[in-house]
């Protein structure tokens, strides 16, 4: 979109939940509007304030301006990273996308494999930020902005940080009681489906039987009166504990809704394979329940839905809220343990891969600080492994770029607070990297736009201080914040996750070991799809 005056010129993905009273603020200055976009709302934001633009969004976004008069293009990104934005520098032509497809579209940025990016999808199942797939392509980090003009690309900018909020939060831990700290979540939690539901169309919502996307249909309800909710059922699953569709199914109910219940079976799953991966973006190990549950979201007619991500890592709903600062705490003591574990862990780890996890051979060596311990929490191959997987040259290089514990490290160097650390990593890591990012390319493959209410920088400010406490907000309190109470069934009901089973699949279809520990063969069928994608 192009201003009246052509001076500026948008392109835009995402949604700018503040942009009705933005615009109301500009109309009030006799500004003309001829849309009623939120689209046009940026470009008289950037006309007015230039880059401090981004202080006065709330909402997930990647755009980037052109400015003719500046002769320059003004990009940034959300500050949580919902959508995501890669740009490509080779010192003549700047290119930036919202997919890293879409640069190697071009044919002008070089398709070779970086190997950051090979040891970060071992190690995490995911690409982590900035690198990409690509050792040309980098992603812009969340809460960053970037100025290219005549004299070339400036360094990103920090606007917004993550760290930075849950820092000051602890340095403002809230001192009310735990009614008052419940009322105020109740507050922030109905401002933000308030926002997220703004739309020019209907809004469903992703109903599992969990306490997060329960908690958000009936506050949608609510404010809205009925809602559409969709449930993903798997046949795998069906009559055991992962099995979500009972208590989605009854919770509709109790709520009026109009509700769907889509199953998916491993024939399914085969069908659609191909579909799956040729959509990926980058290569990931997750991503296939949100690709299929948006599949019976746009079966259902629906184009906009709401999920609940973002309430684990908030109101600490993982066990590594639990196991992390235990961990750290046992070995953090003792001296030397770092270069006595590295040594205990070559000589245990040959042996301990056959009858356990490989990540106990690491124990001593990784787990006395928040980094290395997280690296354990979430890591899909250990770093000793790598080379089993990798070429041993590819390995050292990415090891050497990526340096993953020093990053970590760095995530919380500013927190004490043992729940915020995890909630830190969590977020900036975990869910930056794999949840959001594949739940954006995994909807936007059926053009359904999703909405995150419970990653919002308005709620973070709000809630953060009464999580930094104490007595720290829980998902129990975030549940009892409806004003109709939750069934008891859901509130009893063990955590379980939104899981696929596509182990067990690809195990009936003999396409995996059953010596691959979880998604260790998926990975390995991921990432040779997508290396055989990247080499044609």
């Amino acid at each position: 979109m192009a201003s009246g005056d052509g001076r500026l010129v948008i392109s835009f993905n995402g949604e700018i939940y503040n942009y009705r009273s933005l615009r109301e603020q500009f109309e009030r200055k006799g500004c003309k509007f001829r849309s009623q976009s939120d689209t046009e709302v940026l470009l008289h934001l950037y006309a007015q304030k230039g880059e401090d633009m981004v202080h006065d969004l709330r909402g997930m976004y990647a755009f980037a301006i052109w400015d003719d008069i500046k002769g320059g293009l003004f990009l940034a990104r959300d500050p949580f990273g919902i959508k995501p934005l890669y740009y490509a520098d080779d010192g003549r032509t700047f290119r930036a996308a919202s997919q890293v497809k879409a640069l190697l579209q071009s044919r002008c940025v070089s398709s070779e494999a970086d190997p950051a990016a090979q040891v970060g999808f071992f190690l995490w199942g995911h690409v982590p930020e900035p690198v990409t797939f690509y050792r040309d392509i980098r992603a812009l980090p969340a809460g960053h902005s970037l100025w290219v003009g005549r004299d070339g690309m400036q360094a990103p900018k920090t606007f917004c940080s993550i760290p930075k909020i849950l820092a000051e939060a602890e340095q403002q831990a809230a001192r009310d009681s735990h009614s008052e700290a419940v009322e105020c979540l109740g507050r922030a939690l109905n401002d933000t489906v308030r926002h997220h539901l703004i739309a020019d169309v209907p809004v469903g919502i992703f109903l599992s039987s969990g306490l997060d996307s329960t908690t958000l249909a009936r506050l949608a309800t609510e404010q809205t009166g009925g809602i559409h909710t969709v449930t993903l059922g798997m046949e795998h699953y069906l009559g055991t504990e992962n099995d979500e569709t009972p208590l989605a199914q009854e919770t509709a109910r109790r709520l009026g809704a109009k509700h769907e219940t889509i199953w998916i079976t491993r024939h399914d799953f085969e069908a659609g394979r191909d579909d799956f991966l040729a959509a990926m973006d980058q290569p990931t190990i997750d991503g296939v329940n949100t690709y299929f549950v948006s599949l019976a979201a746009k079966r259902a007619s629906l184009k906009v839905a709401l999920s609940g991500l973002g309430g684990d890592e908030l109101f600490g709903g993982y066990s590594s809220f639990e196991q992390l600062p235990r961990l750290v705490k046992s070995l953090a003591p003792i001296a030397g343990v770092r270069l006595v574990g590295k040594g205990l862990r070559v000589i245990s780890s040959p042996i301990l891969k056959r009858f356990t996890s490989p990540k106990y051979a690491g124990l001593f060596e990784y787990g006395s600080d928040y980094g290395g311990a997280y690296l354990l929490r979430r890591g899909l191959f250990m770093p000793w492994e790598l080379p089993d997987v990798l070429d041993p040259e590819i390995v050292r290089q990415g090891w050497k770029d990526l340096q993953p514990l020093c990053q970590m490290t760095e995530t919380v160097s500013q927190l004490r607070s043992e729940r915020l650390k995890v909630s830190c990593l969590e977020t900036c890591w975990y869910m930056r990297n794999q949840l959001l990012r594949d739940s954006d390319w995994a909807s936007m493959a059926h053009s359904l736009e999703l909405r995150v209410p419970l990653v919002d920088v308005p709620l973070l400010q709000s809630v953060a201080p009464h999580v930094a406490g104490t007595n720290p907000l829980s998902k129990q309190d975030m549940a009892r914040t409806p004003s109709q109470p939750m069934s008891d069934a859901i509130f009893s009901r063990p955590k379980t996750g939104f899981s696929f089973p596509v182990r067990e699949w690809l195990l009936e279809s003999g396409e995996a070991s059953s010596a691959e520990r979880g998604l260790r063969g998926w990975a390995k069928v991921v990432y040779s799809k997508y290396m055989t994608r990247t080499e044609k």
